[in-house]
């Protein structure tokens, strides 16, 4: 099983902004108490690359991504750090080009078919969809589907336990992302059973959602 499809199983790939490098393997375990073994760590602070080579050291059963890349010179140190995936808010033909030549796994942020065509001539059918709530949502998303329909959406932006449901029941989402699951209020006051506990009912109102 690749990483693009161990997410579609997941279903879920939580958002996780780290302040301090050491809150990443308790993190990490938190989201895998909670059966979830897919993580974005994001490039917003400092911490980010340090928090990612810990997971990717420490934590091997946990598939670790980096997110918010948005350029060839990042994407380049943070596979160095031991990221399994990449995730760009936009799609950006640098770096496209170099994850192709890198071999590494790119989904790229794409709301507008012009986007979506890009990545597409390069071979990249999943795409992250942000900000979902901005960008017309489920019904955007629909019709873009349309004209693409091998295209699945890993859709953030205003996503959260009470509308999740919703989203996974579409036949183009191929996984949704959020931050709620594993949020820096938890992380910094180390409510890591909190986290553990969010992720075990997203879960099942994924499989809910899935099964109906």
């Amino acid at each position: 099983m690749n990483i693009l499809e161990k997410m579609g199983m997941v279903g879920i790939v939580p958002v996780v902004v780290l302040e301090r490098p050491e809150d990443a393997v308790p993190a990490a375990r938190a989201l895998l108490d909670g059966g979830i073994d897919v993580m974005e760590i994001t490039l917003r602070t400092p911490a980010a690359e340090a928090a990612i080579r810990a997971v990717a050291d420490q934590c091997p059963v946990m598939t670790v991504g980096a997110g918010t890349v948005v350029s060839a010179k990042q994407c380049g140190r943070v596979l160095d750090c031991g990221a399994q995936f990449i995730v760009s808010p936009g799609c950006r033909e640098e770096l496209i080009r170099f994850c192709v030549e890198r071999g590494a796994v790119l989904i790229p942020g794409c709301a507008t078919p012009s986007e979506i065509m890009l990545a597409v001539s390069y071979g990249l059918e999943v795409l992250k969809f942000f900000p979902a709530n901005i960008y017309g949502g489920i019904q955007a998303m629909r019709a873009l589907a349309g004209p693409f329909p091998r295209v699945r959406f890993i859709p953030t932006g205003g996503i959260n336990g009470e509308n999740l449901a919703e989203y996974a029941a579409e036949r183009c989402i191929h996984a949704v992302g959020g931050s709620w699951l594993c949020g820096r209020e938890d992380i910094a006051r180390g409510r890591f059973d909190r986290i553990a506990a969010l992720c075990r009912q997203a879960r099942e109102r994924l499989n809910q959602a899935r099964a109906s």
